[in-house]
């Protein structure tokens, strides 16, 4: 029986960055686990898939959510951990303008507070005004900010980008934030 491409990618991000120990893994300290270890635990716990299935997953997320290691028997989350790890990305200068795209009922206690993680180890920005609209439309009608990282970045603000092109950084206060163009 064909496995349930989004159904597993939807899987595979709760155990890899939110989860692990709910089928009994352990993710290393930057957030790789085997791949025989993950599919062992995974189908013993009743979600069944293979090699195959997984590697599927990987090369045909959208979002290139997953990455795996250089000889291929480790896979980790790209980025959005609520875990603990520590990715080693080394820090970047960010271009200019990123985008934060999140719902309406937010952006009041975003311009008080600025862009918080939250659940989550790090904020997560676009490089594109439409990537952004995309992720405030799952929490509701989406706004979408215009991040300064330019001017944070010459400020001493850290900037990784993740495998998979979001940009990361620890916080953008509120001065840094101003709303993007609508369409």
């Amino acid at each position: 029986m064909p496995v349930d491409q989004i159904q597993l990618s939807k899987f595979l991000s709760f155990v890899l960055r939110h989860k692990p120990d709910e089928i009994g893994l352990t993710l290393s300290a930057e957030g790789w686990v085997n791949i025989d270890e993950l599919l062992e635990k995974a189908n013993a716990t009743g979600t069944m898939f293979d090699r195959a299935d997984l590697l599927g997953v990987v090369a045909s997320s959208d979002k290139k959510r997953f990455s795996l290691s250089a000889d291929g028997l480790k896979i980790r989350a790209a980025q959005g951990h609520s875990v603990s790890v520590e990715l080693g990305l080394p820090p970047q200068e960010p271009p200019s303008v990123l985008y934060h795209g999140t719902a309406t009922r937010f952006v009041e206690a975003i311009l008080a507070e600025g862009l918080k993680p939250q659940a989550r180890q790090q904020v997560h920005l676009s490089s594109d005004e439409e990537t952004a609209r995309q992720v405030g439309q799952r929490h509701g009608k989406p706004h979408i900010f215009k991040v300064d990282a330019g001017g944070m970045y010459a400020r001493g603000f850290k900037f990784y980008r993740a495998d998979n092109g979001v940009w990361l950084t620890d916080t953008v206060p509120p001065e840094f934030l101003a709303p993007a163009t609508s369409k």
